[in-house]
């Protein structure tokens, strides 16, 4: 064996150590002593396929990879085909979804300027609380398509598609066609994936771009080139554009591992990485510098700030209120580390407990073994060793954004977690194949069962956790895996029909749990704020209060109760998606609110947040509502005000006229305050006040206001003056205000 060489001996500056082979990674330093065999070839595919031993390890490249097998793009495009329909399945039962962002879609597919700011309404009164980057493609699609639920989800479903193929690919080129695979299908079965691949909240597009930046600083690794890097630095810039500082929780690993690993000078290195900053700041810095240098008087209220300042809230409400749950204009901070809190427990077992187990965590315990594991197998490479370093890209990227996520006090839902499902697929496929292809040595074989062990083991627990769900899969899934344990930990000495069949049994044992899952939460609509995939669990809810609320995304008629209706595969029953309702909230709507917490009829299942009076699901619009909102919109710039962004973006959507959300999401944002809307009304530009609402709304809404007494904030103060100023009349079991009509004794 030859020891590779260090880029910095070579004579070129900045030189990479090997060329990239036509068709495929660069071999050399990946088959250094200690590292892995370069997995490509028809010999490689023979090996991986029968079962046969790997080739010898060399120092060297083997040269130019020859042609993909015959098989090979086949069963990649019939992986993409399978995802795509898998997603499509049952796709407009979720209607519009989270109908916050969906009136966001609407008004940006009305309004250019709305489209940009990604304000709430086409009269830009207010924007959502998140950067609108998530929002354009669905804003573009419903400019061709019209609104409907196709139009606002297929391009999420995209996006899904798209992060497969793109954590494929990255795995191909380390670790053959059939990791890649295996990475795939992994992925594309994780429940949390299922789920927000076919919503419409910003996750979709940040665990694409993520997965982007991820295989672009692998392939910059590969051969030292700029271009890569800046087009990382690019993707993340942009995943700052879709969910500000959470697109910055890999950036550690990926800066680290290319530092360290990169096959060029030091010099170089680090002016690369300066570039790939400059990319960044650019990517992400160009909308916020326009909208911090944009007059606030003619452009909307940054929403979820307290200072109209999209600064302000990226390194607060969305930044480092996060972390430590100082949350101004929040419905509620988090726990302390090892205790309990708003939004669930906080500790190192935070991915597997009871909340968040089932949504991701089914691969995770082999993800970690078989980093390890991957690691390990290549700790006597050289520095420049590319298949280490795509263990530690993908590997770091899991471990930052898990601990970040395990310990962060603020704000958190069990969706966030989709975040890892690219990390998680990539790490496993990878690492089964590194094993694979050592399967002869005694300790790669015994790894090879543990970690089949431990995926069925833990399958077994979560399947426990929902003990009247297909009671039968749990004892399978363990009795599987255990099984092909048994026949992995003799791969090496048994026949190659017994090395296979425990192979696929493994595979089959490890995937099940979470294809049940994946089943569960396609064949259910999901809409709100708060949403869940799977059945119902038997732990806390994943709202302020903790205990589970109703059902959010059942079709009519699903409340999970009773056999099932489609194939065996039950409906999730209490609590799957639900907000859970704060402690003496019944689920009911509050007298004089704004009704029940559904989509608009006909377009979608039950939303999460009942108890809460519109404020985490939309609201039920009736007929004799939505004609009175209609027939009064002439003449005026909104047709109604209302109380959080939910409850106005019901109205909005049910009418197709735009409705001011006061004080944005929660009904705590300092916007409009009692002054500007009173103007507004003066100069007859709201039509009705829709009495009810968020928790600012206090006297009337039921909530608190922003300063942290009853009727304290802007929006307790608005429903109070329009309460004693304006004449309210019943639509439906709705009471309004025209604000055109004052009382007489106003």
């Amino acid at each position: 064996m030859t020891t590779p060489r260090d880029p910095q001996s070579d004579p070129a500056d900045g030189a990479p150590l090997h060329a990239p082979a036509p068709n495929g990674p660069q071999a050399g330093a990946g088959s250094a002593a200690g590292g892995l065999p370069a997995p490509y070839g028809p010999r490689a595919v023979a090996d991986a396929a029968v079962g046969d031993p790997p080739p010898p390890q060399t120092a060297v490249s083997p040269g130019p990879p020859t042609a993909d097998p015959r098989w090979a793009r086949p069963a990649l495009l019939a992986l993409l085909l399978a995802t795509g329909v898998l997603y499509l399945c049952n796709l407009h039962a979720s209607g519009y979804a989270n109908s916050f962002y969906s009136a966001a879609v609407q008004a940006g597919s009305q309004s250019w300027k709305a489209f940009f700011f990604g304000s709430l309404d086409a009269a830009n009164a207010i924007t959502v609380d998140k950067p609108p980057a998530a929002l354009w493609p669905m804003a573009l699609s419903v400019r061709l398509f019209g609104l409907n639920s196709w139009a606002i989800l297929v391009p999420e479903v995209l996006m899904g598609v798209g992060t497969v193929a793109v954590v494929h690919a990255s795995v191909r080129r380390r670790s053959g066609h059939g990791a890649a695979l295996l990475a795939g299908a992994v992925l594309a079965l994780t429940p949390v994936a299922a789920l927000m691949f076919r919503f419409n909240n910003p996750d979709a597009l940040l665990a694409l771009l993520m997965a982007v930046a991820c295989h672009l600083v692998v392939r910059a690794l590969e051969d030292g080139r700029t271009r890569w890097l800046v087009w990382a630095g690019v993707a993340v810039g942009f995943a700052f554009l879709t969910k500000t500082l959470q697109a910055f929780l890999i950036l550690p690993a990926l800066a680290a591992v290319y530092a360290v690993c990169a096959p060029v000078r030091p010099r170089k290195r680090f002016a690369q990485l300066a570039l790939a900053t400059v990319a960044l700041v650019v990517s992400g810095g160009w909308w916020v510098a326009v909208v911090e240098l944009w007059p606030a008087s003619s452009r909307p209220y940054i929403g979820g700030s307290q200072n109209n300042s999209f600064l302000e809230l990226t390194f607060g409400y969305n930044g480092l209120g996060r972390l430590n749950g100082d949350e101004t204009g929040s419905v509620g901070g988090g726990g302390a580390p090892g205790g309990g809190g708003r939004w669930g427990e906080t500790g190192w077992d935070r991915m597997f407990n009871d909340d968040i187990g089932g949504q991701i965590s089914w691969l995770l315990p082999a993800a970690l073994i078989l980093l390890v594991a991957g690691l390990v197998l290549s700790r006597k490479a050289g520095r420049t060793d590319v298949t280490r370093a795509a263990f530690l890209v993908w590997g770091g990227s899991l471990l930052t954004t898990a601990v970040v996520f395990s310990f962060m006090a603020g704000i958190f839902h069990q969706y966030y977690t989709v975040a890892l499902a690219p990390y998680v697929a990539a790490v496993t496929g990878m690492g089964a194949a590194a094993l694979w292809h050592r399967r002869r040595e005694t300790w790669a074989a015994l790894t090879l069962a543990a970690t089949v062990t431990a995926t069925a083991a833990w399958g077994y627990v979560l399947l426990h956790r929902t003990p009247d769900y297909l009671p039968w899969l749990r004892w399978l899934v363990l009795v599987g895996g255990l099984t092909a344990a048994l026949g992995l930990v003799f791969a090496g000495r048994a026949g190659r029909r017994v090395v296979l069949a425990a192979a696929g049994l493994g595979v089959a044992a490890s995937l099940a749990g979470p294809t049940a899952y994946t089943l569960s939460t396609v064949r259910e609509g999901h809409s709100g704020s708060i949403v869940t995939a799977g059945p119902a669990s038997t732990g806390r809810g994943g709202g302020p209060g903790g205990g589970g609320g109703p059902q959010n995304g059942a079709p009519p008629g699903a409340d999970g109760n009773g056999p099932s209706q489609n194939g065996g595969f039950p409906a999730a029953g209490p609590g799957q998606d639900g907000f859970g309702a704060p402690p003496g909230a019944d689920g009911t709507t509050p007298p004089g609110g704004a009704g029940t917490t559904t989509e608009a009829p006909g377009q979608g299942p039950r939303g999460g947040g009942a108890g809460m009076g519109g404020l985490l699901g939309g609201t039920d619009v009736d007929a004799e509502a939505r004609e009175l909102l209609e027939a009064g919109a002439a003449g005026h710039t909104w047709a109604a005000a209302a109380v959080g962004a939910q409850n106005a973006a019901s109205y909005q959507l049910a009418t197709g006229e735009p409705v001011m959300a006061i004080g944005g999401f929660n009904g705590t944002d300092p916007s409009p305050t009692l002054a500007q809307f009173q103007q507004y009304v003066k100069d007859g530009r709201i039509h009705y006040f829709v009495s009810g609402g968020g928790a600012g709304a206090g006297a009337g809404g039921g909530g608190t206001g922003r300063g942290g007494g009853s009727g304290t904030g802007a929006a307790s103060r608005i429903t109070a003056w329009v309460q004693s100023h304006f004449t309210h009349v019943t639509a439906g079991s709705v009471t309004f205000y025209d604000l055109t009509r004052p009382t007489s004794d106003s």
